[in-house]
């Protein structure tokens, strides 16, 4: 595998575009942060139809391995130009109100309540009538946490929960999986309790932009593979609304799947309990998130 540069006016000035060879092929590729590779698609097929080359090529299981140790190591790899039908993508569940947030639009991992995570978050944007309107911010997990304290209001910072902690810059940059995620749960509860639905959206628009996310508008027939839980770059997303959310606008749907768990390999048996364990924290209309998204873990 190898990346080349290749420079081209037509992608974004922030990112120039390379060639990376992968899968006995070569492919147009572009790097808008140091945490995401976007791959447009195939060199040689510019123009020509739409194909299903996840499954044709990146995902095939002599390649699937490499393919996930390269969302491992960089944090979000996006593929632009697919056209898929597999039979292994769900709907996403769960719609924000405009009264209160749902869990996804708190930064979370996937699976979070479980000893077992999802190693990585395949969510895709299918082909559809309707485009997507609403973004779906990614930022690396210490870069997210770091960002919920810079953009703390004061007032917040000091509650009972809040204000004895050492929320100091350097002192999160040395926290481990846990340490962060108990202080994120704790600022997260407390942007809760104390701010309304869309100050707290206020609040996570700051984080977004503090984070430095990736929050780009989702295009039909794309798929962003999300590092969730592996032994490289841990990243987390959320549902995230760029203007006040006023409901009653037709946006386009998104599937997903956790795709080392579900997209298997001969031989492999899917593990039903584990499946069922995860879908079962997605529900945002149930009062879960004091265990999950919002709790002190």
């Amino acid at each position: 595998m190898s990346e080349n540069t290749v420079p081209n006016d037509a992608t974004h000035s922030h990112s120039a575009s390379s060639v990376l060879e992968f899968a006995n092929a070569f492919w147009r590729v572009r790097r808008p942060k140091p945490f995401v590779l976007v791959i447009e698609g195939e060199v040689g097929r510019e123009g020509t139809e739409l194909s299903d080359y996840l499954h044709d090529k990146l995902l095939l299981p002599e390649w699937r391995e490499a393919f996930y140790k390269l969302v491992d190591a960089t944090g979000l790899v996006i593929c632009l130009n697919s056209h898929t039908q597999h039979p292994t993508y769900r709907d996403v569940r769960g719609r924000s109100s405009k009264g209160r947030l749902s869990q996804g639009e708190y930064y979370h991992h996937d699976g979070c309540t479980g000893p077992v995570k999802p190693r990585i978050v395949e969510i895709r944007c299918p082909i559809q009538p309707q485009t997507r309107g609403v973004a779906t911010a990614v930022a690396p997990h210490h870069d997210v946490v770091k960002a919920m304290v810079q953009v703390l209001p004061a007032e917040l910072a000091a509650t009972a929960a809040l204000a004895e902690l050492d929320m100091s810059l350097a002192t999160i940059q040395q926290m481990d999986y846990e340490a962060l995620e108990h202080l994120q749960g704790l600022i997260t509860r407390t942007v809760r309790k104390k701010l309304n639905a869309e100050g707290a959206r206020s609040y996570f628009r700051q984080v977004d932009a503090a984070a430095n996310a990736y929050f780009e508008p989702w295009a039909l027939g794309e798929s962003r593979f999300i590092a969730n839980a592996n032994s490289g770059v841990t990243l987390q997303h959320r549902r995230a609304y760029q203007t006040a959310h006023t409901g009653g606008v037709a946006n386009g749907h998104l599937v997903k799947r956790w795709t080392n768990e579900e997209l298997l390999l001969p031989g492999q048996v899917v593990d039903h309990a584990l499946i069922a364990a995860l879908c079962s924290e997605e529900g945002d209309e149930v009062e879960r998130a004091e265990e999950c998204y919002l709790g002190a873990h």
